[in-house]
């Protein structure tokens, strides 16, 4: 395996050479290789763009999605691509039949995208939004079980859950919370947003009644490549947020599930058909394969985020087994009246990309850092000078 310390020989992502990137959580960052197979699709539709449509895709989409469901531990007939998770989360709610007063819970570690939706459709259902307040810094996964089914009611129905949390990095026990859910009657939707790439999937054991996840990030597919997956029993309900033309279909030899949500409406499939030539990019980048591609960026997030906390003298917020290829950082809490943000600041005076964001609420923030195979240890140490740097300098300017 390579040495997470070391410069990787980097493989062919166009990132900007003048720039320290470590946040590939944001919008992962796609390789030349997967962008000229996704090209290749797109050339093939403007070349024939019925023949590509009316008699080509299902059956790209079909070998595709079998990929993918070899990949996340999933029977095919079980998922459908949509664009992001955030599509894929409102779907599933957009679909939902309450009773006014049923109540949905979500926690504070949440992805305020989701978040949104989660209120949106509540009014919409006359329903109640119950928050979960999971502690961070937090001791183990159990803190986080604990606080989650502390929420629970007899009228919670559904249990919106992160699997590994945008703002705090943390990666969610979620088997064990949709065990303990399920026996409480509570369906479960899971945000599996950065999980693909970055941990390991088996859908099948997971059990979740819902899953959404994203493959532009971990997996580096291109952008608009996403996955929802829906248990057996519940896909009659769940319909796309678009109804398009699959709605009336007279057709049987597919599901239901597939004619509504494989199109809904014009759009380019070069993300997803280009997913599994992604994963197989991927594993070929290391000797092990897609697991030592994680190893390897595990192992790198944890030695850079001891290094940062040791350099700021910052404890560490949670234990190593709750991090996956991220890692967030409590930062000291800004100024009433800083001159600049400190994600502001290292962008441009240090060409550092790395997101700096109030959570729970100004004027508490987190620092959070990304770890791919582009990445190694001195950038993170060029960070943590940077970081010092500049709250130095808040120091100095604040009364």
């Amino acid at each position: 395996m390579t040495d997470a310390t070391d410069a990787p020989a980097t493989p062919e992502w166009r990132l900007d050479p003048s720039l320290t990137y470590l946040n590939h959580g944001g919008f992962g960052s796609c390789p030349r290789a997967v962008m000229e197979v996704a090209q290749g699709f797109r050339e093939r539709f403007e070349r024939s763009p019925m023949q590509f449509v009316l008699r080509e895709l299902e059956s790209l989409l079909d070998e595709a999605r079998a990929a993918v469901a070899t990949f996340v531990g999933a029977d095919a007939a079980d998922l459908v691509f949509v664009p992001n998770a955030t599509t894929g989360v409102n779907a599933v709610l957009a679909s939902l039949s309450l009773q006014p007063g049923d109540e949905l819970l979500v926690t504070d570690h949440g992805y305020s995208a989701c978040r949104n939706a989660l209120d949106h459709h509540a009014r919409r259902l006359r329903s109640r939004v119950v928050i979960a307040r999971v502690p961070f810094p937090l001791t183990g996964a159990a803190e986080i079980t604990e606080a989650v089914l502390a929420a629970v009611t007899p009228r919670t129905r559904l249990a919106l859950l992160d699997h590994v949390s945008s703002p705090t990095a943390v990666v969610f026990p979620v088997g064990d919370l949709v065990r303990q859910l399920e026996a409480r009657g509570v369906d479960t939707l899971i945000d599996g947003a950065h999980a693909p790439g970055q941990v390991a999937l088996d859908l099948r054991a997971l059990g979740a009644t819902y899953y959404v996840a994203n493959f532009h990030k971990w997996c580096c597919a291109p952008k608009s490549a996403g996955m929802l997956h829906v248990r057996r029993d519940r896909q009659v309900q769940i319909r796309p947020v678009v109804i398009g033309h699959g709605a009336n279909s007279p057709r049987s030899d597919r599901s239901r599930f597939f004619l509504e949500f494989d199109w809904t409406g014009t759009h380019d499939p070069a993300a997803v058909l280009s997913v599994p030539f992604a994963l197989d990019y991927l594993g070929r980048l290391l000797p092990g394969g897609l697991p030592a591609l994680q190893a390897r960026n595990h192992a790198l997030a944890l030695q850079a985020r001891h290094l940062i906390a040791a350099a700021l003298g910052i404890p560490l917020p949670c234990p190593d087994d709750l991090i996956g290829s991220m890692a967030a950082l409590p930062l000291p809490d800004a100024p009433a009246r800083a001159s600049e943000s400190l994600y502001d600041a290292l962008v441009r005076r240090h060409r550092i990309e790395a997101p700096v964001a109030d959570w729970p609420a100004r004027p508490r923030r987190l620092l959070r850092i990304s770890a791919q195979l582009y990445n190694h240890l001195p950038q993170y140490e060029q960070l943590a000078r940077a970081v010092s740097d500049e709250l130095g300098r808040e120091a100095s300017e604040s009364p």
